[in-house]
């Protein structure tokens, strides 16, 4: 089996790689054109990855590269990623969140018209919803930041061609995602590395409630999503049904890192790229029953769980 993943250097992406080559796919990784790109996420598997460079923002370009993955199956994680600069300058996004996307897809219905494409979205594409409570799949998608708008467009481009041009497509919307190494501008990667540090903290919106999954049960998913032909044409929630609220999440991890410094809930950081706090869900918590029943997910580590493996993996590197 030949495997085409964009996106084979970020987080997930690396990750998702890796089960690949332990589960016997031919991977092959489509990565952009760049003097500095970082590769160490992937250092373990390179002499098992075939690299392609590309750009998923030039349909050519991707053209190109599933023509020479000859893939049965793609794993597209390719975005940008950052929400609160998408504020500022949301060009770039569209390019390779939207556009990106849409030129994979006709790739692969050009090139590959019987591979399967597994497509990662967001939980950002539902924005604001009405009432607390979990978000199912059928919600009327209202994205709250350019960021997301994009990432909803490409989401809704994947159910498109699956219904116009029988695409083989499934769309994944995961939760917010922690379990980094070396990256402090997500939050809770980055109240680990302050607290560890002995830094103050910053929680700017200490009262938004949300739910954060361990990167192993990330992959999980995909892995699951792979195996399953009924979940060609579907949309999956993927979340661990853990709410919390940042200002909650914040005192566990003091508590666990023995953190005595000072933690300023409800200010920023000085010269931090705010995302505008009126345009913030208050509630962003996914519905998971549908991945559950259909394809047999399940979190398989808990908060505090992950939250310790995340902390030890920092201290230790």
């Amino acid at each position: 089996m030949n495997a085409l993943v964009t996106g084979i250097t970020g987080f997930i992406g690396s990750r998702v790689a890796s089960r690949l080559v332990d589960e016997g796919y031919n991977v092959h990784g489509l990565v952009r054109h760049s003097s500095e790109r970082d590769l160490s996420r992937i250092s373990k598997i390179m002499p098992q990855v075939h690299l392609i460079e590309g750009d998923l923002g030039t349909f050519h370009s991707t053209l190109s590269a599933v023509d020479a993955a000859e893939p049965n199956i793609v794993f597209h994680l390719g975005a940008l990623t950052p929400v609160r600069l998408s504020f500022d300058d949301p060009y770039p996004y569209v390019s390779t969140n939207f556009e990106g996307t849409l030129n994979l897809v006709h790739a692969i219905l050009k090139e590959a018209p019987n591979a399967r494409l597994i497509a990662a979205s967001t939980a950002e594409v539902y924005g604001w919803q009405e009432g607390n409570r979990p978000i199912r799949e059928n919600a009327v998608l209202h994205p709250a930041s350019p960021y997301a708008v994009t990432k909803a467009a490409a989401d809704e481009y994947v159910q498109m061609a699956d219904r116009v041009y029988h695409l083989q497509g499934t769309v994944l919307r995961p939760i917010n995602s922690y379990g980094r190494l070396g990256e402090k501008g997500f939050f809770i990667e980055y109240l680990v590395s302050k607290m560890l540090a002995g830094d103050q903290c910053y929680v700017g919106a200490p009262d938004s409630v949300r739910d954060y999954m361990f990167a192993d049960d990330h992959v999980n998913a995909y892995m699951l999503t792979a195996r399953s032909s009924q979940a060609v044409g579907q949309v999956y929630n993927v979340s661990p049904g853990n709410p919390i609220t940042n200002s909650e999440v914040t005192k566990m991890l003091a508590k666990m890192t023995d953190f005595k410094g000072r933690i300023a809930f409800g200010s920023y950081p000085p010269g931090y790229p705010q995302r505008p706090k009126m345009q913030d869900p208050q509630y962003l918590v996914l519905d998971n029953s549908k991945i559950t029943k259909e394809l047999g997910w399940k979190p398989t580590v808990g908060l505090e769980e992950g939250l310790a493996r995340t902390i030890q993996a920092w201290k230790n590197n």
